[in-house]
């Protein structure tokens, strides 16, 4: 596609093989979008886009990830906020049709049997090192082993008699983060060897408890994905039946309504007479 659309905290730029989301830093976005900066999605990655009708006269774009397919979502297991969604892109209401433009794109890139879950992660999850403090200790990860290092004014006594942890990524089974937003948040590093659980955060030694102020969901989702990815790395591969994408050429009704909408855009003064003429030629070499 090669395309840009720019709406409220981010733009997508619309490449062949995937959308390249760049999150705005300003005082008003969403301090998960700063922490995250940008994203590089496959279309592989995608199971399907939608584009409705939002607050306050807006339109949202939104791309839904493949199950298993994203670290970063696949940690957060549906607790983020609405607005905090990295897959949603809010425009004016204003620029609907070139958005609607772009959903199609989109939906014309996703694989056979998108709603399957992934058998590995397609979007590359936040680099190490990373750190952040809970209300109980300190939490690092150096992409090779995560730390917890406990605070004398917030950890439990069973946490200051097993001591300050480390924990090499091999011995991890998971991840389960609980949003700092709720009641009882918490960081837990699921092991593969004989361990609970079920254990109260704030009592095992394998978990890190937020608290207000402690532990917010722009420093620890990351690290939860960070660690997420480095886990599923080193365990054994999900089994997964490969469906094969079949090649050949775009059916030319469906070519001739893209080129019709184009048109639509370029006589709207949307799109450029560069932007209309390269995008056409695209199409067209696509028959």
């Amino acid at each position: 596609m090669g395309d840009v659309l720019a709406g409220i905290h981010a733009t997508w730029e619309f490449a062949s093989d995937s959308v390249l989301i760049r999150f705005e830093r300003g005082i008003r976005a969403p301090k998960l979008f700063q922490a995250l900066r940008e994203r590089r999605v496959p279309h592989e990655a995608l199971e399907s886009v939608t584009l409705t009708p939002g607050k306050r006269g807006t339109v949202v774009l939104h791309a839904v990830p493949r199950p298993g397919a994203d670290p970063l979502m696949e940690a957060a297991a549906g607790q983020l906020k609405e607005a905090c969604d990295p897959y949603r892109l809010v425009l004016p209401a204003e620029r609907e049709t070139l958005a609607e433009y772009y959903a199609d794109e989109l939906r014309g890139t996703l694989v056979p049997h998108a709603n399957r879950p992934a058998d590995r992660h397609l979007v590359a999850a936040p680099k190490a090192p990373l750190n952040f403090k809970a209300y109980d200790g300190k939490a690092a990860f150096d992409g090779r082993q995560v730390t917890f290092r406990w605070f004398w004014t917030g950890a439990s006594s069973e946490k200051w008699k097993a001591g300050d942890q480390t924990f090499p990524v091999a011995a991890l089974s998971g991840v389960e983060w609980r949003s700092p937003d709720v009641f009882n948040g918490h960081l837990r590093l699921l092991r593969r060897e004989a361990a609970d659980a079920t254990a109260q955060a704030d009592l095992d030694p394998a978990a890190v408890v937020f608290g207000l102020g402690y532990g917010p969901v722009h420093e620890s989702l990351p690290f939860a994905a960070a660690v997420l990815a480095a886990v599923r790395g080193t365990g054994p591969s999900i089994p997964h039946q490969v469906v094969p994408v079949a090649a050949g050429r775009r059916d030319p009704a469906d070519i001739a309504e893209r080129i019709r909408h184009l048109g639509e855009l370029h006589r709207a003064g949307l799109v450029t007479d560069d932007e209309f003429s390269a995008k056409k030629a695209e199409l067209l070499a696509e028959l």
